[in-house]
């Protein structure tokens, strides 16, 4: 998971909103639409940014595309953020001449 491209994507309030929908559920882009106040292809390139960004998947059923949390990239995306917490952390503590 480039980690770049997800904070890239997190940047957005639309997108961390649309993901905070997926959180309740599933759903389709056009349902996920019908909750913006924005057109269908702004939203569709939303969903392409999270789904390249690896925070969305997607599964065909019958005519349309149900979107869905990749819940696995955001357990990975936790431990990134914690290994970059313990990272500053061991900095910080250089800094001040203390030792981890």
């Amino acid at each position: 998971m480039p980690i770049d491209a997800v904070f890239k994507a997190l940047a957005d309030p639309t997108r961390r909103e649309i993901l905070r929908l997926l959180g309740q559920r599933d759903m389709t882009a056009g349902e996920i639409a019908a909750a913006f106040d924005r057109s269908p292809s702004t939203i569709s390139e939303h969903l392409g940014v999270l789904r390249d960004a690896g925070l969305v998947v997607t599964e065909r059923s019958g005519t349309s595309i149900v979107y869905s949390l990749n819940t696995a990239a955001h357990e990975e995306l936790l431990a990134a953020v914690m290994r970059l917490l313990h990272i500053g952390e061991q900095v910080e503590e250089s800094r001040d001449g203390s030792t981890p």
